[in-house]
C-alpha cells in the first residue's frame, strides 16, 4: 500500500520514527539498523512495509532495500512475525542474518532473544534457497571467502593432508565460524580437526 514516506524527522528512538510528510506525522517501526542510519538525518525517505493485523494496523520503515526484502522473506516463515523480524534485524546486520541462513548457522540467530533452536531452524530451511539465489548472498560470499577457503585448502594440501578431509574441515570451519576468519585462523582451526 505504502512503498515509501519521505518528509522530516519530527520524532525518533531506536524503536520508531515519526515522519513528518506534507503535514501528516506517519509513526513507522524501525530496526536498530535503520535508527543508525538515520538518526542524524533532519529528513529522509524510509522504504516501508505495512503490516495488517486483527487489532493494529503496523508500518515498518527500512533504510535499505536489502534490509525490506529480508525482512519480508523473514514473516513468510512460520512462527515469526513482523515484530520477530524486526528484533532479528536489529540484533544482527542484514548481512550477518543473510550468512547465518545460507550457511546454516542457527547459533547466531540463536543469539538473537526469542529465537530459539526450532525457530532458528525453521527460517534457515525456508530461506536458504531463496537467499542462495539472491544476487546480494552471491556477493557476501563471493570472492573473499572463495579466496581464503581456496588458499587455506592449497597450504593444508601441500603440507600433506588429504584434500576432501580438509576441505570438509575448512566447511565445518566456516559454517561454524562465520566468513570473518582469516587465512591463517581458517588454516590453525583446521589443523586442530585434521
Amino acid at each position: 500500500m505504502y512503498a515509501f514516506i519521505e518528509g522530516k524527522i519530527a520524532g525518533i528512538n531506536p524503536a520508531e520514527v515519526v515522519i513528518d510528510c506534507q503535514g501528516v506525522g506517519y509513526d513507522i517501526s524501525i530496526s536498530v539498523n535503520t535508527y543508525s542510519q538515520i538518526k542524524d538525518l533532519e529528513s529522509c525517505r524510509l522504504l516501508t512495509h505495512l503490516s495488517v493485523k486483527e487489532d493494529a494496523m503496523v508500518l515498518y520503515g527500512f533504510a535499505r532495500e536489502d534490509e525490506r526484502r529480508l525482512f519480508r522473506q523473514l514473516i513468510t516463515v512460520s512462527g515469526v512475525g513482523a515484530g520477530t523480524a524486526r528484533l532479528i534485524l536489529s540484533s544482527l546486520t542484514p548481512d550477518e542474518v543473510t550468512n547465518a541462513i545460507v550457511l546454516g548457522q542457527a547459533n547466531i540467530l540463536q543469539k538473537v532473544k526469542g529465537i530459539g533452536g526450532k525457530t532458528a531452524q525453521r527460517i534457515i530451511i525456508d530461506l536458504k534457497d531463496k537467499l542462495g539465489k539472491d544476487q546480494g548472498v552471491k556477493e557476501i560470499l563471493g570472492s573473499t571467502y572463495n579466496t581464503k577457503r581456496e588458499e587455506a585448502l592449497s597450504a593444508l594440501s601441500m603440507l600433506g593432508f588429504n584434500k576432501s578431509l580438509t576441505e570438509k574441515a575448512i566447511d565445518k570451519i566456516i559454517k561454524e565460524e562465520g566468513t570473518s576468519l582469516t587465512v591463517e585462523q581458517l588454516i590453525k582451526s583446521a589443523l586442530k580437526i585434521l
